[in-house]
């Protein structure tokens, strides 16, 4: 006997069936949308901490690459300055042996060269010793707050590991559900019908007439058009919005929500 796949049975459904099977599948859509909005944002929060406390820690990696630089700064001006004294001592040394007053006179200007070289290291060191405070004081915030977000982190993961175990087991299986359900309908209407959640705000591509009105944009609809949507013979959208209509029959009611 020969294998009937679930597309050919999709294709053998009555209009009525498939509607049923349309309402079927908002139902369980719904119920997945509920279990996802129970996480919240909590994901995108955990998300975002995870990026700021990389930016943070990229910026601790350069703040003390400049604190290194700035104290190695610091320090080769202190040797420059070791030199420069002792090249004063030598210079006013050779002053007492000199020959003439030329090679004092020169004797003298390298002294004073090597004084203004003292004076310009020590003003380099006054600059970056407030500059190096400056960016410890940045580097110790920086640490303050890395370690902040890294407690606010692991409070967020907790908080979301706990309602991920509480709702993963009946999400995967409503998940499966719907799967089941969208290998009954024929292709073409899954897909419609999963465009029309995207573009839905509140994730419903199938609602019931409710008092004369759809029950996702809530615009009337003339008594014939209901008449047609009561009449279970084809698949009927609405004119304002683009959701598919269903009378109550089909199957209770499907959640109303505003668009």
């Amino acid at each position: 006997m020969a294998k009937i796949d679930s597309n050919t049975k999709s294709q053998e459904m009555s209009v009525e069936e498939r509607l049923k099977a349309l309402y079927d599948l908002q139902v369980v859509a719904s119920s997945i949308d509920k279990i996802r909005t129970l996480r919240g944002e909590l994901p995108l929060e955990v998300q975002d901490l995870e990026d700021e406390i990389e930016g943070l820690e990229t910026r601790l990696a350069n703040l003390e690459g400049e604190i290194k630089k700035l104290s190695d700064a610091i320090l080769g001006k202190k040797n420059e300055i070791k030199d420069s004294t002792a090249l004063i001592k030598k210079y006013e040394a050779q002053q007492s042996n000199v020959r003439n007053n030329r090679e004092f006179d020169s004797l003298s200007k390298e002294t004073e060269f090597q004084k203004l070289e003292i004076e310009l290291s020590e003003k380099r060191i006054k600059e970056a010793t407030i500059d190096l405070k400056n960016k410890k004081d940045v580097l110790d915030s920086s640490k303050t707050l890395i370690d902040e977000r890294k407690a606010d982190l692991a409070a967020k993961k907790k908080e979301l590991d706990e309602i991920v175990n509480e709702t993963q087991n009946e999400e995967e299986r409503l998940i499966a559900k719907a799967k089941e359900i969208e290998q009954t309908i024929p292709e073409r209407l899954t897909i419609a019908f999963k465009r029309i959640r995207k573009n839905a705000r509140n994730g419903l591509a199938l609602v019931t007439v409710e008092r004369d009105a759809c029950g996702g944009c809530f615009n009337k609809i003339p008594p014939q058009r209901q008449l047609d949507i009561a009449s279970h013979k084809k698949v009927i959208v609405c004119e304002y919005c683009g959701r598919i209509l269903v009378d109550s029959t089909i199957d209770g009611k499907v959640e109303e929500a505003a668009e």
